[in-house]
């Protein structure tokens, strides 16, 4: 029995399901979790000593590579001045001007402990500063875990094939509104019906946590006018995109501004962060400002905001990482994109940047419906066969791969190369 599997035997009997989040899970691939002891640049380490190319990097915001020295030098410096004060610190300024100054939508902007806690930060000032209860969300768009947002989620929601989540009262929902990614009529038919009661529409410019699914031409843009004509806030879910698409995220990359914008762990190079920003007389409704209450002892940590600062500064002030991944994410995704078309597999591959997904479907993915129509035994072998080469990837059809400044064509070389045996002894 190897280690991953005696930690995960004690584990299940301590932890719901043996893990902290379900997305760590290996039920959807009938495997063991594995057990990660350390990682470092693009690669872990198991605790049985096993090493891996890692292409989840902490689903996303190891954007530098683990164990970066230069968040690594920041973080231990924050660290022997204290871990905690729940007192302002000049690091939180520091922070919000950095943001501020990269993201030109983003006037104002408060800090928090997690992508979820930001999304619903961040729909409760929509809603205080419209004075109106309705939220528009997409099917297979996942904005963490809050009640109102557990509405045909993505991410390990999608994967477990659970829709909604049980716990949540139905009065807790009764103002989320479903429409359909890269389905511009579904919206229009809603602000047809309400528009007047609409507070925000939130959205993952990519749609990240349903694999990866791209926005069609025109979608972006129509959502912006629309809640640009009926008054209402349009929020781009950035926990996935936020500094990785490009320097000011998704809204460079596609050229929209978004009112309120939220962010994960990537401003905290990795640690619990996130925070919300967006139109400083939308953010004014905040308390102690205005009338809108959220708060957060633990927010702004100072060793958060120093690894955040590391990382966010380097970005800033190298902005050449950008087209790095742009270049690796070509050779990758177009590499497997290729591979694909010329075995005339039964598969898709979707990418924006160092953001990817290989679709195990013959039809287009464009929404949550035919990314849904995956086969996701065919990914499972495909995950165990890659898994045993030492490629990690994330154990479900519906999450994206992440590419870091840390990966070298050498990597990706390998990868295609492990891949390309895989399938040809499959067809």
């Amino acid at each position: 029995m190897t280690g991953s599997e005696k930690l995960f035997q004690e584990a299940v009997t301590l932890i719901p399901g043996g893990v902290n989040s379900p997305v760590r899970a290996f039920g959807s691939v009938n495997m063991t979790p594995r057990f990660i002891a350390s990682a470092e640049g693009a690669y872990l380490t198991d605790v049985d000593g096993n090493r891996y190319l890692d292409y989840i990097g902490s689903w996303g915001p190891m954007i530098l590579g683990h164990a970066n020295p230069l968040v690594l030098e920041k973080v231990e410096e924050a660290c022997r001045k204290g871990l905690s004060f729940g007192a302002a610190t000049e690091a939180e300024v520091d922070m919000a001007r950095l943001i501020c100054s990269m993201v030109p939508s983003v006037e104002m902007v408060r800090m928090v402990n997690s992508g979820t806690e930001a999304v619903m930060s961040a729909v409760r000032a929509a809603r205080g500063y419209t004075g109106r209860d309705k939220i528009v969300k997409f099917e297979g768009c996942y904005h963490g875990h809050s009640d109102s947002m557990l509405v045909k989620a993505g991410s390990g929601v999608m994967t477990a094939g659970v829709p909604d989540s049980s716990g949540v009262p139905a009065g807790c929902t009764k103002d989320t509104l479903l429409a359909g990614y890269n389905d511009i009529a579904s919206v229009e038919k809603l602000f047809d019906a309400c528009g007047s009661e609409i507070a925000a529409v939130i959205i993952e410019p990519v749609g990240a946590n349903m694999g990866v699914v791209l926005p069609e031409k025109g979608f972006l843009e129509n959502l912006r006018r629309l809640c640009t004509e009926n008054g209402t806030v349009l929020i781009f879910d950035e926990v996935i995109t936020g500094f990785r698409l490009a320097r000011a995220g998704a809204q460079e990359y596609f050229g929209i501004q978004a009112d309120l914008t939220t962010y994960g762990k990537i401003i905290g190079g990795g640690m619990p962060v996130g925070a919300y920003g967006g139109k400083r007389e939308i953010m004014e409704v905040v308390a102690p400002v205005g009338s809108v209450y959220q708060a957060g002892t633990l927010s702004g940590n100072p060793v958060a905001m120093a690894a955040g600062l590391a990382q966010l500064t380097y970005l800033n002030e190298y902005p050449g990482v950008y087209e790095q991944l742009q270049k690796m994410g070509e050779l990758l995704y177009g590499g497997m994109r290729d591979m694909c078309e010329d075995l005339g597999l039964s598969c898709r591959v979707s990418f924006a940047g160092s953001l990817g997904c290989l679709f195990f479907t013959s039809e287009e993915v464009t929404d949550y419906r035919s990314a849904k129509a995956s086969d996701t035994e065919a990914f499972c072998r495909y995950f165990r066969h890659m898994l045993e080469h030492g490629i990690y990837i994330a154990p479900s059809q519906f999450e994206a791969m992440f590419l870091c400044a840390s990966h070298t064509e050498e990597n990706i070389r390998y990868t295609l190369d492990t891949m390309h045996k895989y399938f040809e002894k499959q067809f």
